[in-house]
């Protein structure tokens, strides 16, 4: 099939849409899945070309979750709105097969359960992102919160803005989560020490911080369960 052919070219039944429909959305090639969520080609460049590139540029499919907006509208054919539409179904996906259903109100219990319920928010990211979470006195959720984005190699957090959510949301604990972009999940002295300063703040605010987990693709780090909170 040649697929620099616009849609309309096609015959009816080689056409995603129409494809998906009769066959089911399984019967779809990776590019022609791209090109339902594009929905458009270029005058010179139908979707599915468009599609193909896209795909060619990453190296596969399981590299899309690492494009950034920017480099997904620098492709000729993909303005704003098209690459916010496929960021946002990279961020269904990840939701729906990477997370645990952490819903507001989920009761947390273990650091692996906590890991498994939010490690898709830390998925491919190439820069250190701090999460709090805001828990009742039940420690059930009440709110998540990306507080900071950092730079390759560290993030750049302030106690205060910690506890100044935990005052908006009238929280009874907080548990922290970071990404070590590198993989290697060993506390830095940064960390250790800013871990401290949370917890000595927390035990005078009466919020206390039940944990701060490092987390990485393959696993995750918890100061809890290190016995050092």
């Amino acid at each position: 099939m040649k697929v620099n052919y616009m849609i309309k070219e096609l015959p009816r039944e080689v056409r995603p849409r129409e494809k998906a429909l009769k066959y089911g959305m399984e019967s779809l090639s990776d590019d022609e899945l791209l090109a339902i969520v594009i929905k458009t080609g270029t005058k010179t460049k139908s979707v599915l070309q468009v599609s193909i590139d896209l795909l060619k540029t990453v190296g596969s499919i399981s590299e899309l979750k690492n494009l950034t907006l920017s480099q997904l509208t620098s492709l000729k054919g993909i303005g704003l709105v098209k690459g916010l539409e496929v960021m946002s179904a990279i961020e269904l996906g990840k939701r729906i097969f990477l997370s645990h259903e952490l819903s507001f109100r989920t009761s947390l219990k273990t650091p692996a359960e906590i890991y498994n319920a939010t490690r898709y928010l830390f998925i491919g990211k190439k820069q250190e992102y701090f999460y709090c979470l805001y828990l009742d006195n039940a420690q059930k959720l009440i709110e998540r919160k990306l507080l900071f984005m950092g730079t390759i190699n560290r993030s750049i957090t302030h106690p205060r803005e910690v506890f100044k959510e935990a005052y908006v949301r009238s929280a009874s604990s907080i548990i922290c989560l970071h990404n070590h972009p590198s993989g290697n999940l060993t506390p830095s002295k940064e960390d250790i020490q800013f871990t401290k300063t949370l917890c000595d703040i927390g035990k005078i605010q009466a919020i206390p911080v039940l944990d701060h987990i490092i987390v990485s693709d393959d696993g995750y780090y918890s100061f809890y369960e290190a016995g050092i909170m």
